[in-house]
């Protein structure tokens, strides 16, 4: 026998209806499929520094073509949240920015460090981070603008005062060279406080400063290829895991460690350029959405139009999946405290 809207046993089931209902809402959200959510919506990619540098230039070509490998192909955006050498964007990201898997975010691997150092301006766990992964691993140089009475050589920079401009100090600009100063003992003042590497570099042009440091290689190769190899701009030393002769016999940092710690506290900052152009979104993002991102930026970085487009800028695209930037961290994180410390002295900060 059915039963009518007035009765007792109608108000009941539709009052346990009305209850459960709530509960079942989460249900059908969370069913709803990367294809469905992404679907005619837009992905802002936010850029830790200003336009024109080389983080801008990688984090743009991505958002050029990485949309056609995310389910539901939504629009990305690009935008500048320049600051602090990258950790406006990264504080921003962690803490401030939609979890919903529609905000990822560049930012330099020095800044992804600054946690474990116990930088209370970094307000974030890394390894909570979404990592998508990165667009290469990378070596990086520091180079000096060649003029009267300025050093040709790293063996002479280590004697002869060198002023190098450095940005914030969680900035590769600032810390490399302090770094350099501090545990090999080399002749160097830096000058921070510029907002980018593209204000460096017109200072180091301008003689306010000799040289700069964070010169990646594909940045190099886009920016500063002619000035290279016309000499004006001499790569002194190269620093990474990894190194290259691609612009000649350039000393690696490593050559001039003289023991063990030493080797370990420059591994702490110069190994972490494996992940030169990192890509992170929030803590949360829904695991389905996450792992949407991740293939699609694994698949953008074989793409033929992609590579063509990097290529054209100058760009080496060598990817890092976002779990090896994760497992990368933690061995950072796992280093003895006193090395730790020792790498954190190093910056000068």
């Amino acid at each position: 026998m059915g039963m009518k809207a007035g009765s007792r046993s109608y108000q009941i089931v539709a009052a346990i209806g009305l209850a459960i209902l709530p509960a079942l809402l989460p249900t059908v959200a969370a069913a709803q499929t990367p294809t469905d959510f992404y679907k005619g919506k837009t992905i802002t990619v936010t850029i830790g520094f200003p336009p024109g540098g080389g983080y801008d230039t990688n984090a743009r070509i991505l958002a050029r073509h990485m949309g056609r490998y995310i389910p539901g192909q939504p629009s990305l955006v690009p935008a500048n949240m320049p600051g602090a050498g990258s950790l406006v964007a990264a504080n921003f990201t962690y803490n401030l920015a939609p979890a919903d898997g529609t905000v990822f975010t560049i930012f330099a691997p020095s800044t992804a460090m600054e946690p474990i150092f116990n930088n209370k301006a970094a307000r974030f766990e890394a390894a909570k981070f979404g990592w998508l992964g990165s667009m290469a691993q990378e070596v990086s140089y520091c180079g000096i603008w060649q003029g009267p009475g300025v050093a040709t050589s790293w063996d002479e920079a280590m004697k002869k005062e060198t002023i190098f401009g450095g940005g914030a100090t969680s900035a590769i600009t600032y810390q490399h060279p302090m770094v350099l100063k501090n545990v090999l003992g080399a002749n160097l003042k830096v000058i921070p406080g510029y907002p980018g590497t593209r204000d460096i570099n017109l200072a180091m042009q301008r003689g306010e400063v000799h040289g700069s440091c964070g010169l990646f290689e594909s940045s190099i190769a886009s920016q500063w290829h002619n000035e290279v190899e016309s000499g004006k701009l001499k790569l002194v030393i190269q620093m990474g895991a990894k190194t290259t002769d691609r612009y000649g016999k350039v000393p690696s940092v490593f050559d001039y460690a003289r023991t063990e710690e030493q080797k370990q506290i420059l591994d702490i900052h110069f190994g972490q350029l494996l992940l030169s152009r990192p890509f992170a979104a929030p803590p949360k993002v829904p695991a389905d959405r996450l792992d949407a991102l991740r293939k699609a930026f694994m698949e953008t970085m074989k793409d033929k139009e992609f590579l063509a487009d990097a290529a054209k800028a100058g760009l080496e695209i060598d990817p890092v999946t976002g779990e090896e930037v994760q497992a990368l961290l933690a061995k950072f994180a796992n280093y003895p405290p006193e090395v730790l410390r020792k790498a954190d002295e190093a910056m000068g900060r």
